[in-house]
């Protein structure tokens, strides 16, 4: 028995279920109604991604932390990802979509007090985003839109696989010198200077 033609193959992309797109658009040109609930879906992903990093710079503010260059690495993060997010919005509604305002989910770093733990999170959360902004592209080609195929890839896609790179090596160096989870190493200043000597340069 075949499968129902309306029935999708499971995917990462954090496509938006209630999604709706508008009909009759004027301005819509060619874009798949999956390709724009993948779109619409990733970049819910990055707004939560800017709102965690917002938090763990706002962690690293606090008096009992205190490392202003730590978190002033995060706050340049995070407003580095509200700028893709605001440009795959852009894209989005170049191409006569719309964008679904959804909930923003808590970013789940309450307990970090650390730097290797927070880079821990924030390298795996840039892993998530690199995962279904590939298979979003994927989407893209699957479904006949090797516009949005392109534009992911180079707007997108090819700065996060270099940060994801740059990120893996800092925290792999960081534990080889002794830095923990529990920031006993006192290596954060020095962390924190090859991490933005690293990505500043991407």
């Amino acid at each position: 028995m075949s499968e129902p033609s309306s029935k999708r193959p499971r995917s990462s992309v954090p496509v938006c279920r209630s999604h709706g797109a508008p009909l009759g658009s004027a301005v819509r040109q060619n874009l798949p109604v999956e390709v724009e609930e993948g779109l619409c879906g990733v970049t819910g992903a990055l707004l939560e991604l800017t709102y965690c990093l917002q938090a763990l710079a706002t962690i690293f503010e606090q008096d009992d932390v205190g490392l202003p260059r730590v978190a002033a690495f995060f706050r340049r993060e995070s407003e580095e990802q509200q700028e893709q997010a605001e440009a795959m919005l852009a894209y989005l509604s170049d191409r006569g979509g719309h964008y679904c305002n959804k909930d923003v989910q808590k970013p789940g770093c309450e307990g970090i007090c650390a730097i290797v733990p927070a880079l821990e999170m924030m390298l795996g959360r840039w892993k998530e985003l690199l995962a279904i902004m590939t298979e979003l592209s994927q989407l893209a080609k699957e479904h006949g839109d090797p516009h949005t195929a392109s534009v992911v890839k180079g707007c997108f896609l090819t700065r996060l696989v270099a940060k994801v790179k740059a990120l893996g090596d800092i925290l792999s160096s960081a534990r080889r010198v002794g830095c923990t989870s529990e920031g006993s190493g006192g290596c954060g200043e020095y962390l924190i200077e090859q991490l933005q000597a690293e990505l500043s340069g991407i």
